[in-house]
């Protein structure tokens, strides 16, 4: 099981600036923890998220020594690619594509078929600089613009993205719409129909929902999921009110509780999670 921690998403929605000594300070701890990989920052408009705007000051000091953790940054178009391919420190560079056209209009500044080009791009840099590209399905689980969504939209969207050469798709509960239902009939169905490809789970959610949405996802194949210690974050770009993210100690829970095997460190989680109480207030 693959557990993908993201503090950037946790505070990229934040109003007060952290400094990037204290968000250094945070992010080693967690690069002791055990995860697969840190989601750690972005390359995108200091205009349009400003929490972010030091993300290459900061993977530029930060110290990754005696840690596996990959490390995995958010870019939005082709100059935040460009900028983010020469860092070495990166293994992965995510996108987000919305198969809402409102909502990538709003996360972007650019429509599906813009946004496709733009992907191209993004894809063919990372063969050449050796990353790996993650795409996130965003609005993966329903869609509350009116644009049009269902099930088969998001299986030929996969597919069209498996086409193009992605191996790394995360469906994204962008507004913690997801049910159960849905996301057990979409896992269900793509994991078997793409068997070479990581389909993970990028779920929000409010607290009392989160366990019916990780259970549905791990019973039909998932095995990689996105969480946030404290369970803060969401799109900024999103509703007015943020649906946090899954509470990473909620999944942690929920390994145990099923006897699955993580790896993660107990003890370096916890440092880690105190520390995140003098961030999220």
């Amino acid at each position: 099981m693959k557990i993908i921690e993201c503090p950037r998403d946790a505070m990229q929605g934040l109003a007060k600036y952290i400094p990037v000594d204290i968000k250094r300070s945070y992010l080693e701890a967690l690069l002791q923890v055990g995860f697969d990989t840190l989601d750690c920052g972005s390359f995108v408009s200091p205009l349009a998220v400003p929490q972010m705007r030091d993300t290459a000051e900061l993977l530029s000091s930060l110290n990754t020594s005696g840690s596996k953790t990959k490390l995995l940054a958010i870019v939005a178009n082709k100059r935040g690619a460009d900028e983010a391919v020469e860092f070495n420190q990166l293994t992965y560079l995510g996108y987000p594509f919305s198969i809402s056209e409102t909502f990538q209009k709003r996360n972007t500044n650019a429509g599906i078929q813009e946004s496709l080009i733009t992907l191209d791009y993004i894809s063919n840099l990372c063969a050449r600089k050796n990353k790996e590209l993650v795409l996130y399905i965003s609005m993966g689980f329903g869609n509350p613009y009116g644009d049009a969504w269902s099930l088969e939209l998001v299986n030929e969207w996969v597919s069209k993205m498996v086409g193009m050469g992605l191996r790394i798709i995360s469906l994204a509960d962008t507004v913690g719409m997801a049910t159960s239902k849905d996301i057990s009939q979409l896992f269900s169905s793509l994991i078997p129909e793409f068997p070479d490809v990581e389909l993970g789970a990028h779920l929000h959610s409010h607290p009392d929902s989160w366990e019916e949405k990780i259970l549905a996802a791990y019973a039909n194949g998932c095995r990689r999921f996105d969480s946030a210690i404290r369970g803060f974050g969401g799109c900024p770009f999103a509703n007015d009110e943020l649906i946090g993210n899954i509470a990473t100690e909620n999944l942690v829970s929920f390994m145990d509780a099923h006897k699955i095997s993580h790896g993660l460190q107990k003890e370096a989680f916890q440092q880690a999670f105190l520390k995140s109480g003098n961030i999220f207030q």
